[in-house]
């Protein structure tokens, strides 16, 4: 199997690493507008099949213009596609716009639980699986000072709902109920069930 990850996350990379798979990377830019009465979990599930179908076919391009290697293996390649967003009273927050935002959406997650969706999608050339995984997410009362404090560290401003729970905000999560993993930004473990499937469809016969 050759496992490609269309992420440009390092810390997808981390955790796919931490658990053994070898990979590489192929990044792919996508309009990730909200669509219109979309939920949350039709979101994510929508993006990372779009990003693995974007990778394979860029992919596959590549290959049929390099030729040799890449164009012998296309079906042996999997794609790993997957996207991550908190949901707070059926608001979506992705990555903060600036630390104001960041201010925001940490006052909203204050003293509450939220979820963390993940949608992830791997695809082969001949088949496509998928899985939207949801971890429930518990936050301590945040003070002003705690939210200037966190927001001036830049640690959430790149990351959805404006915190990183393996970092700095760890101190602000007294409890998690489902995947840390998917809190980080992939379950590793949906990802490991989704390749066996894949194999025992046929897909492709090197899991």
């Amino acid at each position: 199997m050759r496992l490609v990850l269309a992420s440009a996350s390092p810390r997808r990379a981390d955790l796919l690493r931490a658990a053994g798979y070898a990979f590489e990377t192929l990044v792919v830019d996508l309009d990730e507008r909200l669509h219109a009465a979309e939920s949350p979990e039709d979101y994510v599930a929508r993006l990372a099949r779009e990003k693995s179908a974007a990778a394979m076919q860029r992919f596959v391009q590549r290959a049929q213009t390099c030729g040799g290697p890449d164009r012998a293996g296309v079906h042996d390649v999997v794609v790993l596609g997957a996207d991550t967003t908190v949901v707070a009273d059926g608001e979506i927050l992705g990555k903060p716009a600036d630390d104001r935002d960041s201010e925001r959406m940490l006052r909203k997650l204050s003293g509450r639980r939220h979820e963390v969706l993940t949608g992830i999608s791997l695809r082969t050339s001949a088949a496509e699986r998928g899985r939207v995984v949801t971890t429930t997410v518990y936050m301590n009362p945040l003070t002003a000072d705690d939210i200037k404090w966190y927001v001036a560290s830049g640690e959430g401003r790149d990351k959805a709902g404006g915190y990183a729970v393996q970092g700095l905000a760890s101190r602000f999560i007294p409890r998690i109920d489902g995947s840390y993993a998917n809190v980080v930004g992939l379950p590793v473990s949906a990802v490991a069930e989704l390749l066996r499937e894949l194999a025992s469809i046929g897909s492709s016969g090197l899991f």
